[in-house]
């Protein structure tokens, strides 16, 4: 009891009192401003990507920017909750020591040098020079680390030999640029812009080498993007837009290429030295160091990629693929929380042989690694061969996890599988295509997840999460496509709209076209564009040519924002010639830039029973609504 206590034990125990009180404030002040913007739990779940920059961008734009200066935490837009002036100086230096809040100082105050750019879909071009191979070598110590890679590019047709090479570099330490191994004066390549390297032609004809040198800090890299130090352990995260704090590189989707990666380092301290693709060699290194070589077969983008260094336990077990391939599973994480990985691993297994059974997919690699991290800024990471998870998405076991847990995991692991098809093999030709993997994606987790568990209850739990969600957000300020037209931050644009709204509309496909036809729709698709970088409209003419169906109004769905409305206007029957007839309306209310709306294309799955006897008169079927009002005859 407080007055049991010395003044300076009352002082620390009122001390304490007001942090926790002030915790709980803050977090509910987060809570509500990601509520404001309709992040739904599910995005967490299925999707992982709440990030970050989303919502620093979204308490910037909702609830005036955090501030910590001094030991002082300001919330200017959060009137209720004045500065935490009347800590003492011993608690002040309390709050500034919890985890986390020295990084809004380094991230959420930080100037902004330049005015943000709005991108279009519209403008996309390919690029001037397309990258064939990638070869990355990572000389890991402590303090810095030093990336010297070598890229064999070739300048596309049609393009002048004069044309700069333009990369993507951002807060790389250039060292040296090479071509075809002879060293480039420092007149020949410039930054024009920021993080943009700019090297001038003309290069040689065909094929040609590019080497640059990079030194970079992962222990100072407090965004969690791009290669990164935290609890001791190396890690990369490149979605978007990572990789280009790596090495120079064109850093965008449409970009893909094979890697090669050789990573070096001391070997007490990183034991554990994983990359994307297989292990092709291993070996010991002077002065207590060591290495690991990996190659992935398969042509990747940038945001891909992946490293894992450090000190880390894992388990070990294999799956037989359906073609008869032996497939090395292996889950990582800190020593403490091995005994947690078990789920997941099943939970691997049981999506591995889903998908070849649903889908005829089968896994491509010799090994398939996942990687669960404590310190990382989205739920988890697709990258070829190497998944990263935080560790609230990998963790379980029956003594501390709740049946919701298990759920959670089981879905989130089957997502990031799942992407080795559905975003990996064939991914998007630039960010506005985002839904073309992730909404996609998301349904197939879904039906998954209605496999494993209960299918009724798991579409309850998906049209909730959508209901509370995304209906708001599609019907508020924030509205969007699951198509976006442009964007300034695409960390801003993974929502609730792109991936639940977008994973609806997959299954729109597959209402209309019914699981025979949306699975030749998905066969097709993969024929097509295995191995490349496509676009929503890609895949809709996949499933119309497979069936042979009119999609051509169904567009509309990555077009426009909005949510429409669908009412039953009337109900007729006639005794005398036994038919019945219902009419059908749709409405969809103005979003920010769009005023109005044309109809939809959209499945109706209906049928009729007998009034009084209740048996079916009329066999299930799917109406088509594709007008404002439309009358349908039985």
């Amino acid at each position: 009891h407080p007055s049991e206590l010395t003044e300076s034990a009352r002082q620390e125990h009122s001390d304490r009192m007001r942090i926790i009180a002030s915790v709980i404030a803050v977090a509910t002040c987060l809570v509500a401003a990601a509520d404001c913007f309709a992040v739904p739990p599910t995005m967490l779940r299925a999707a992982g990507r709440s990030s970050l920059p989303t919502l620093r961008s979204h308490l910037a734009t909702s609830a005036g920017v955090m501030r910590l200066q001094g030991g002082r935490l300001g919330l200017p837009a959060f009137s209720r909750f004045p500065p935490l002036a009347w800590i003492s100086r011993e608690g002040r230096k309390t709050v500034g020591a919890l985890r986390g809040l020295r990084g809004l100082k380094a991230t959420a105050t930080a100037p902004v040098a330049d005015a943000p750019v709005e991108k279009y879909r519209k403008d996309y071009t390919p690029t001037s020079y397309e990258a064939k191979d990638i070869d990355l070598t990572f000389q890991i110590n402590d303090g810095s680390t030093t990336v010297v890679g070598k890229i064999t590019m070739s300048r596309r047709a049609g393009v002048d030999a004069s044309a700069p090479l333009i990369l993507d570099a951002e807060d790389l330490d250039l060292k040296a640029v090479k071509i075809n191994g002879e060293l480039l004066a420092s007149d020949r390549y410039s930054f024009p812009e920021k993080d943009v390297l700019e090297i001038k032609g003309p290069f040689p004809e065909g094929q040609f080498e590019l080497e640059t040198e990079v030194v970079i800090e992962p222990e100072q890299n407090t965004q969690l993007s791009g290669l990164y130090k935290s609890s001791g352990m190396y890690c990369t995260q490149c979605e978007a837009e990572g990789f280009r704090r790596i090495t120079p590189m064109m850093d965008r989707p449409d970009s893909m290429a094979m890697y090669k990666v050789r990573l070096e380092a001391d070997k007490k301290s990183c034991p554990v030295l994983l990359s994307n693709g297989n292990l092709v060699n291993s070996g010991e290194l002077a002065d207590g160091r060591h290495f690991t070589e990996w190659v992935d077969p398969f042509k990747k983008p940038s945001y891909l990629f992946a490293v894992v260094a450090g000190d880390l336990g894992s388990i070990k077990d294999s799956f037989t693929t359906q073609s008869g391939r032996k497939v090395a599973l292996e889950i990582f994480s800190e020593h403490i929380n091995v005994d947690q990985l078990d789920w997941a691993m099943q939970s691997v297994k049981d999506s591995m042989k889903w998908d070849e059974d649903v889908f005829g997919l089968e896994y491509d690699l010799d090994v398939y690694n996942i990687v669960a991290v404590g310190d990382f800024n989205m739920g988890a990471m697709e990258n070829k061969g190497l998944n990263v998870f935080n560790t609230a998405c990998v963790l379980a076991k029956s003594s501390t996890a709740t049946d919701g847990d298990f759920e959670r995991v089981q879905g989130v692991i089957a997502h990031e599988y799942f992407h080795n098809w559905t975003g990996n093999r064939v991914t998007c030709r630039d960010w506005f295509q985002l839904t073309l993997k992730e909404g996609l994606t998301v349904f197939r987790d879904q039906q998954f997840s209605a496999d494993m568990t209960s299918a009724a209850v798991k579409r309850i739990e998906d049209v909730r999460m959508l209901r509370a969600g995304q209906f708001p957000q599609d019907n508020g300020p924030m509205a969007h496509p699951i198509r976006p037209e442009s964007y300034i931050a695409m960390d801003n644009f993974y929502t609730a709209t792109v991936y639940n709204k977008g994973a609806e509309v997959i299954g729109m496909y597959q209402t209309l076209l019914g699981k025979d036809g949306f699975r030749k729709g998905m066969d097709l698709y993969f024929k097509r564009h295995d191995g490349t970088a496509v676009t929503c409209d890609d895949f809709r003419a996949a499933m119309a040519d497979a069936n042979n169906a009119d999609l051509a109004q169904f567009e509309r769905w990555y077009t426009q924002a909005g949510t429409p409305i669908v009412k039953v206007e009337k109900v007729l029957y006639d005794a005398a010639s036994k038919k019945f007839e219902l009419t059908l309306s749709q409405q969809c209310g103005p979003s920010p830039g769009q005023p109005t709306k044309e109809p939809y294309h959209i499945p109706v799955k209906v049928g009729l029973l007998g009034k009084t006897s209740g048996k079916e008169l009329v066999a299930e079927s799917v109406l088509e609504l594709r007008e404002a009002s439309q009358t349908f005859t039985f």
